[in-house]
């Protein structure tokens, strides 16, 4: 009887083992599974359009990833989008990627200038290409702006496949320009040049093609990395009708009442510091009680189209992450979301010229259709103002209105129900990536990144990103930062700005309300000169004082304008001598019978 219970229980002893290794084995494949990555770019969004940020659109897919991860409150991007586009893919500053500025902004002596190409060099790595290397399937869709040659497109630059515009913006349902300099925008597939199907919509059909690749992949074991850069909010905002009806008077107290409503939300959210101040308008914006009652019902339509277009977005979010519940890889997948700048604040049509080519394409800014197929839309100055709350400035100005957006993170080990309000940068995203990927990042240049991993920050093992002594600067068009712990100096040029430099201490003043540069000039002295040293080791070039990059923009559609004039001109002159020949023609052979 002993030994009988001595086999059964050896038997016991095997198994128990057996099904403890078996365990074990199935906990370490678990741990050493690598995490999908889906990073999300909303174009133009300022820091409270998203519903969990407080603003007034419907974006709850956005927001559950907000509510199950970590928020950041206090993160910052370039006032640009082809250079935050460069620093978010490689984790270095823009100047050094090649993507400093804008190439419509360029004035003519920085045209042929080192390092102002425009399009990522070939000396850096993307954060897609060492992902690849290290196993990950990688796709892109959207906006990319950072070169269409054959060696600058992603299909060369670590992506797998890639459905992608290679412009600073287009139209949302049809394959054209919305600037009289583009020709047709460049639209690429894998590296191909591409057309764009009749029942396109932008944020639809980005989505599709994203779950098109994934259907496609011939290793469907493999992690991946989705890049989804949407076209929304950009120029022209555009939105399907169902949508926009659901903010139809929303808007209609102007923006005066939303900036202040958002202002009190950023309080109630813990946004900003309690005590915060909100500054004063711009002083060359237009009153909304000095407008028309038919501007101002236009203006605030078109700030409805603003938000149905951010909901219409969320929409096509949430049918992907439905998508990978279905396939099964949602619960191992962390999300990233955040925007490249922002708000947009220009007005094209101010410039001469601009609204007779908005009728040559076929445009219009007819009311009733605002924001549908064909309309051209924006939001204004006024209105991106407002949306930039409770922060000053927008996109293109290095005020906090174009610098702060928001930044989610959630997912897979990710923490929950956070926000996080340590000063953080769009030069940090591409090393976070890494570090979540558990992939060990070698440096593409000589020095190692510009950024840092949040993950550390995030997992609450520090209380900063960057320690009080470090600095982080940022330009982009004469527009220009530096961050020092709490402290900011910033410069803004024409036409909203006057290039002198201010200081301001954001832990109690984000609004940049009051300019301590008098009150405080050692630390103003000090941060200038860490200014200088910032333009040095990035080789920046410093922009003239009247430099404006609104008049470079004007400059350049003026140019563009007279150029389509002129041809229009000569196409209809030839046709009608054309004509002209071939009835005197007929009249001679009429009188020779």
């Amino acid at each position: 009887m002993y030994l009988y219970f001595m086999k059964i229980n050896q038997k016991n002893i095997f198994l128990f083992l057996f099904l403890g290794l078996q365990g074990n084995v199935t906990y370490s494949q678990k741990s050493d599974l690598k995490p999908n990555i889906v990073l999300i770019l909303v174009d133009d969004a300022a820091l409270m359009d998203f519903g969990a940020y407080g603003g007034e659109a419907s974006t709850p897919n956005i927001d559950k990833l907000a509510h199950q991860g970590t928020m950041f409150t206090n993160y910052h991007t370039s006032p640009s989008c082809a250079p935050s586009r460069a620093m978010l893919l490689t984790g270095y500053d823009s100047h050094l990627t090649g993507v400093p500025n804008l190439p419509l902004f360029l004035p003519p002596n920085q045209v042929d200038e080192p390092g102002y190409e425009g399009i990522l060099n070939d000396s850096i790595k993307t954060v897609a290409k060492q992902l690849k290397e290290n196993g990950y399937s990688t796709y892109i869709t959207g906006k990319w702006h950072l070169g269409h040659t054959d060696k600058t497109l992603p299909s060369k630059r670590g992506f797998n496949r890639s459905y992608i515009l290679n412009a600073s913006g287009a139209d949302n349902y049809e394959h054209k320009a919305y600037l009289p300099m583009q020709s047709k925008p460049k639209w690429f597939k894998d590296g191909k040049a591409i057309d764009l199907p009749e029942d396109f919509y932008s944020s639809r059909n980005l989505v599709d093609e994203m779950m098109q690749f994934m259907e496609e992949e011939p290793n469907k074991k493999s992690p991946f990395f989705a890049y989804l850069a949407f076209q929304a909010i950009h120029i022209p905002v555009q939105a399907p009708k169902k949508y926009i009806q659901k903010y139809e008077g929303v808007y209609d107290e102007g923006w005066g009442v939303l900036r202040q409503r958002r202002f009190k939300k950023a309080k109630k959210l813990a946004l900003i510091p309690k005590n915060a101040k909100l500054g004063d308008l711009l002083p060359n914006l237009s009153k909304w009680k000095d407008l028309s009652k038919e501007n101002k019902k236009l203006k605030a339509k078109a700030m409805a189209v603003n938000a149905a277009m951010l909901e219409a977005m969320d929409f096509h979010i949430g049918r992907y992450m439905t998508f990978l519940s279905e396939k099964g890889k949602l619960e191992n997948t962390v999300f990233i979301i955040t925007s490249d700048n922002g708000p947009e604040a220009s007005d094209p049509t101010l410039v001469a010229g601009m609204d007779l080519w908005l009728k040559f394409v076929g445009y219009n800014r007819d009311y009733e259709t605002l924001g549908e197929k064909k309309s051209w839309n924006y939001i204004g100055p006024e209105f991106a103002s407002a949306a930039a709350s409770p922060n000053s400035f927008f996109k293109f100005y290095a005020g906090e209105g174009g610098l702060r957006v928001p930044l989610i993170i959630s997912g897979k080990s990710i923490p929950k129900g956070q926000k996080k309000d340590a000063i953080s940068f769009v030069i940090d995203v591409t090393p976070t990536i890494l570090d979540i990927a558990n992939v060990k990042y070698a440096p593409s240049l000589s020095k190692p990144y510009t950024g840092k991993s949040l993950q550390p920050y995030m997992q609450n093992q520090s209380d900063y990103v960057y320690e009080e002594n470090e600095v982080i600067g940022i330009e982009a068009a004469g527009h220009a930062a530096l961050f020092r712990g709490g402290m900011k100096i910033t410069r803004n040029g024409p036409p909203y700005g006057d290039f002198k430099w201010r200081l301001y201490n954001l832990k109690t003043d984000p609004g940049e309300t009051t300019d301590l540069s008098k009150t405080s000039p050692e630390i103003f002295k000090d941060l200038l000169k860490e200014y200088e040293t910032y333009t040095s080791n990035n080789n920046v070039l410093e922009m003239a004082e009247d430099y404006d990059l609104m008049q470079e923009l004007r400059r350049k559609f003026k140019v563009e304008i007279i150029k389509k004039a002129l041809l229009f001109g000569i196409g209809i002159g030839f046709i009608l001598l054309f004509f002209f020949r071939r009835k005197k023609r007929r009249n001679r052979k009429k009188y020779a019978v």
